[in-house]
């Protein structure tokens, strides 16, 4: 009877393990989209003016809430919203950004999306 207990309890843990490790793994791939910035940073590091500031703001806003739209969508639509939300964004902040400030935007859009592996 010991050992009936005893198997019954280590199942018990060992079912509580593996939940917990599926759960986690959710919470983690939805976190990959959480694309929020520290818009200061991003100012000073794209030398970026106080209208301008405001308009990248704006911009990264709707970029944030797409993407998170990308996280709670079925995986056969994730891939396709995510490049869509991307090539949204790019193609605004290409209005707002001179030349240089547009490059560097790239560079660090595409670090951060290939180091979150939605790249």
């Amino acid at each position: 009877m010991k050992k009936i207990v005893l198997m019954v309890v280590a199942m018990f843990t060992m079912t509580m393990a593996f939940a917990e490790n599926e759960n986690n793994s959710t919470l983690n791939s939805a976190e990959a989209y959480d694309m929020t910035v520290n818009m200061r940073k991003l100012a000073v590091t794209l030398d970026l003016t106080t209208d301008q500031m405001e308009a990248v703001q704006d911009i990264h806003t709707a970029f944030c809430n797409e993407m998170m739209l990308a996280a709670n969508a079925h995986s056969t639509e994730r891939k396709a919203l995510v490049d869509q939300a991307v090539k949204k964004d790019v193609r605004y902040m290409g209005f707002i950004l001179d030349e240089k400030q547009y490059k560097k935007y790239l560079t660090l859009l595409n670090t951060t999306l290939t180091n979150r592996g939605l790249k």
